[in-house]
């Protein structure tokens, strides 16, 4: 990906409007992923559908552990990774983290002005890019691993939540 230098000049209108934008639509699809996380049997956390796949808990544990991640990462212009906390005892356990920590860190986003959004980070080193930008990366990377997790599901005995239409499990409700 090109360096901010390289590539386009962003208005801070620009910025804000795409984190408004974007940030709404992370948190819309945050209820969804607490659905798909709060479907796993506590019972059946460590099911893993091939032995080389992360375990159902693995999956949950760092799907939530990064959306936070993410958020705080931008808000904070820095993407050190310093591991995963450690693991709540249960489904519920994760959920409540979730709840709490996922509201801060989209708050703290929310709260920050045009030449922070603006601002180039680092992400490791592999790409540049402004801040707000990321938005969409962590978007990916959610949509993505909870994809995942919710193909686990249903061989755990438990049910797949309506995702983006009905499942067989919860029909579309519109």
């Amino acid at each position: 990906m090109p360096s901010p230098a390289a590539g386009p000049k962003f208005t801070p209108e620009f910025a804000t409007t795409f984190r408004d934008i974007t940030l709404e639509r992370i948190e819309k699809e945050n209820a969804t992923t607490r659905r798909v996380i709060g479907n796993i049997p506590d019972g059946k956390r460590e099911y893993k559908p091939e032995p080389n796949s992360r375990s159902a808990w693995d999956l949950a544990c760092h799907l939530a552990h990064s959306d936070v991640w993410f958020l705080n990462g931008i808000a904070s212009h820095n993407f050190e990774w310093t591991g995963e906390p450690p693991k709540p005892a249960d489904v519920a356990g994760l959920m409540s983290w979730y709840d709490t920590e996922f509201q801060t860190a989209a708050a703290r986003v929310r709260t920050m002005s045009a030449p922070d959004l603006l601002k180039p980070v680092s992400f490791f080193g592999i790409m540049t890019l402004p801040a707000f930008l990321f938005l969409q990366f962590a978007q990916d990377h959610n949509v993505h691993h909870r994809g995942q997790l919710s193909t686990y599901l249903r061989p755990m005995g438990s049910k797949v939540p309506d995702i983006y239409g009905g499942s067989f499990d919860e029909p579309f409700q519109g």
